[in-house]
């Protein structure tokens, strides 16, 4: 037991040999034990193969899938980033829209309210001097399929 702690001391510290004499190193334990310490498995001895069987042109697909893979991650982080600065340009022009259809109703119903048909056909017949329309002063006209209408003077 002594003799396994010394071995393992004096392979952790190779510099320093403590004691009068240089041990005897058993050169194939030494090896055996460098064999189970380093024993690798299955798995590890495939993936290594692997990597090893892996052409030049299979590397190089590779590259470039990731390049483009990276280019596709690139462009849609920046397109989420619009669509966001987007969103947000809307909803502020929404706010801004609704504030001015809230002005303009308000005006709206002020003008509408602040209106008297009364004074204004008193106005009207009073100071300007007009009347209603007589019988035979109404002209009708019939207006198919088209949105306006030309008056034609007839001299």
């Amino acid at each position: 037991m002594a003799r396994e702690a010394e071995k393992r001391y004096a392979r952790s510290n190779q510099n320093y040999v403590y004691g009068n004499a240089a041990p005897k190193i058993d050169i194939r334990r030494e090896m055996e034990d460098e064999r189970r310490i380093h024993r690798v498995s299955q798995t590890t001895k495939k993936n290594r193969e692997h990597v090893r069987s892996m052409s030049p042109a299979y590397v190089f697909v590779l590259m470039v899938c990731f390049v483009v893979m990276v280019g596709v991650i690139i462009w849609y982080v920046n397109l989420q980033s619009q669509v966001t600065s987007q969103v947000s340009v809307i909803n502020q022009l929404e706010s801004r829209l609704n504030t001015m259809r809230q002005a303009n109703d308000e005006e709206n119903l002020r003008i509408y309210n602040s209106i008297n048909l009364e004074e204004i056909k008193q106005i009207a017949i009073g100071e300007l001097g007009m009347s209603y329309a007589q019988e035979g002063q109404i002209i009708t006209y019939s207006n198919e399929g088209t949105d306006y209408m030309r008056k034609v003077v007839e001299d």
